[in-house]
């Protein structure tokens, strides 16, 4: 078993330090550090396989970066206590179960460059460990005696598990369009981003207007996050990142890329995309087919266009905090997001 638990943080970033997460991570580490004890500490149990198949994925390089946006808001209102530690690592809980359980969804064999959880210790293991994180983000929602800290995470919990229900019902759906696939991902994704930032506000009991500024902020965060993934896993820049590219396409995932080439493309198009995400008939050369398809019809620079349109608007929502160190730290998070496509 695992016993030790890093902050892992391997970044592009420019040379000066300006760009990236530099900035959000020189004002989080210090509580990051805490997050990280709490995390060992919860993801602890008595019965063997459950740190083992948590610490599987808690230790396999994640950017943490649902934990800081709650550190960083908690910071940049005032907090003075010791209650978002707990709710940082409640939200990383909450995102750990949802990948255990995404990885049996989609049969992944793959998460983060190692073997899923559920190739190690099967599908009824993966469910289970998940399950018992979200028991555990929940008792440290509890502790923290805040109604609102309860309200919004549960909420988020709620719509995350709606998020899973309407990708299971598009899986492999090439009719699927740009404004499903746009729900889909702001629950699946944007909900937790969204929570995590705005129940930094809440502890610190900052104005509702506070609350919903970074409530937004981390719903169009997450909405670009999502997109720039969504772009990278059929871009050259994937390798480059140290992933494997196509992914997506190999599960048969239905993702903005591929509902804009498909949308875009003629009826033999068409047709391949049927067979080899619908029907899930693919052969060797497929991917390369469907990347070069993708490219033609301009659909990857269309998603970060709109990743772009996310985070322009995440930026704008911090306009009614005044300048200060944290706010260019999150600003400098939204460019880190957008900037992993170039």
């Amino acid at each position: 078993m695992v016993d030790q638990v890093g902050v892992v943080v391997p970044f592009d970033s420019k040379e000066d330090g300006s760009s990236g997460l530099e900035p959000l991570l020189a004002l989080v580490t210090e509580d990051m550090a805490r997050v990280n004890e709490a995390i060992l500490s919860r993801a602890h149990s008595d019965v063997e396989m459950i740190p083992d198949v948590a610490h599987h994925l808690i230790d396999s390089g994640g950017k943490r970066l649902r934990p800081m946006l709650t550190v960083a808001a908690a910071q940049m209102c005032g907090y003075r206590g010791d209650h978002h530690i707990k709710l940082a690592a409640a939200v990383e809980f909450m995102h750990t179960a949802t990948l255990l359980h995404d990885d049996v969804v989609d049969e992944s064999e793959l998460r983060r460059g190692k073997k899923a959880a559920r190739m190690l210790w099967g599908n009824q293991a993966s469910v289970l460990v998940g399950d018992y994180l979200l028991g555990q983000a929940f008792k440290m929602m509890v502790e923290t005696r805040s109604l609102d800290a309860l309200r919004i995470l549960s909420h988020a919990a709620a719509v995350i598990a709606e998020g899973e229900v309407l990708q299971l019902a598009a899986q492999k759906d090439t009719s699927t369009t740009e404004d499903a696939y746009l729900r889909i991902i702001d629950a699946k994704t944007a909900a937790l981003f969204s929570a995590a930032g705005e129940v930094g506000a809440a502890i610190a009991e900052h104005p509702r207007a506070e609350q919903q500024a970074l409530q937004s902020y981390g719903r169009n965060l997450g909405l670009a996050f999502q997109l720039i993934d969504d772009a990278l896993d059929y871009s050259g820049k994937q390798a480059l990142l140290g992933k494997s590219v196509g992914d997506d396409f190999r599960e048969g995932k239905i993702t903005l890329p591929v509902v804009l080439a498909y949308r875009r493309g003629d009826e033999e198009e068409r047709a391949f995309w049927a067979r080899v995400l619908q029907d899930g008939q693919q052969a060797e050369d497929d991917l390369p087919h469907a990347i070069s398809l993708i490219e033609t019809h301009g659909a990857i620079n269309d998603t970060i266009e709109r990743a772009r349109h996310y985070g322009a608007i995440a930026r704008e929502a911090l306009a009614i905090f005044p300048d200060s160190d944290h706010k260019h730290a999150l600003v400098k998070a939204v460019d880190f997001c957008i900037d992993r496509a170039y």
